[in-house]
């Protein structure tokens, strides 16, 4: 019984740290580097870039949500979305905390560093310190357009899962960091707009508190229709083939709908099922690159 409830307990400590890395964001995070990784070769991911390339990526971005949970845990402690995260409700400690994230992110940055490239680990390092200081520390709470330009640090995954595999960023590798680049904004302003109110409450500036719900979806649906254009460029640079232009129509087509709706009829309801579609739409437009690249191509 006391060994069963010991291992009850470091179970649960266990998952109380593991959910300090976000796990849904890396998921998506480590999807876009692996899809990456595939893309920049003709053939086969060498193993040991597949492997500690992939893993390293993950470790560094879960160090990343860790500290962004770390700075951000009066806010989550407000919001009603991230109340129940580890640190507001007291299962870890801030100490605890900054020790697991140097440990994991350090990790990361070493295997990356002795079993990748050292250009792979500096660039994950820069995307870091990209998204967990300039973004999360300084823009978030200073301008509207902090999801813009920190955006920038959001984008880069399928960057390090080239360069993981071939030591350099190419003009492809930049392509796809475009489009995650002009999918940020629309992805997370839908959200914005549901969730409003919280934002407001702890004094965040984000785009529709400071300018409003009307300027938002407007915005929403000019950088829908950006992201629509940017879409078309690996077909237009013959980067990837018509399967692919038919899968990023058919899906822009969708992401346009919603787009128009919510600037025409805006709901709370239509707002989220726009974010929930949003991140449906990168997965499987990733997914299109992957299968024109080693079928189609």
């Amino acid at each position: 019984m006391a060994n069963s409830m010991v291992w009850q307990e470091t179970a649960s400590r266990v998952q109380q740290f593991y959910r300090l890395t976000k796990p849904r964001v890396v998921s998506l995070i480590v999807f876009t580097a692996f899809i990456g990784m595939f893309l920049a070769v003709p053939g086969a991911v060498p193993l040991n870039a597949l492997i500690f390339g992939t893993l390293g990526i993950a470790l560094v971005a879960g160090a990343a949500a860790a500290l962004n949970c770390l700075v951000e845990q009066k806010y989550d402690a407000v919001m009603a979305r991230t109340q129940g995260r580890p640190l507001p409700q007291g299962t870890v400690s801030e100490l605890e905390t900054l020790f697991f994230l140097t440990i994991v992110g350090g990790s990361g940055l070493f295997m990356l560093y002795q079993w990748v490239n050292p250009l792979t680990m500096w660039l994950t390092m820069a995307t870091f310190v990209g998204y967990a200081i300039i973004y999360t520390i300084i823009l978030k709470p200073l301008t509207p357009q902090n999801i813009v330009i920190g955006g920038a640090s959001g984008a880069m995954p399928p960057v390090l899962g080239w360069t993981a595999v071939t030591g350099e960023v190419s003009a492809d590798a930049l392509l796809l960091f475009l489009i995650i680049f002009a999918w940020t904004p629309p992805h997370f302003w839908a959200l914005a707009l549901y969730r409003k109110n919280e934002y407001a409450k702890i004094g965040m500036p984000m785009l529709p508190v400071t300018h409003g719900d009307q300027f938002t979806k407007l915005h929403v649906l000019l950088y829908t229709i950006i992201l629509t254009v940017v879409t078309l460029l690996p077909y237009i640079t013959q980067m990837s083939g018509l399967i692919y232009l038919v899968s990023a129509l058919i899906l822009d087509g969708i992401f346009l709908y919603y787009a128009v709706k919510i600037y025409r009829d805006y709901t709370d309801q239509l707002a989220k099922e726009a974010f929930r579609f949003s991140i449906i739409y990168l997965a499987l437009l990733f997914v299109a690159l992957l299968i024109v690249h080693y079928f189609y191509f």
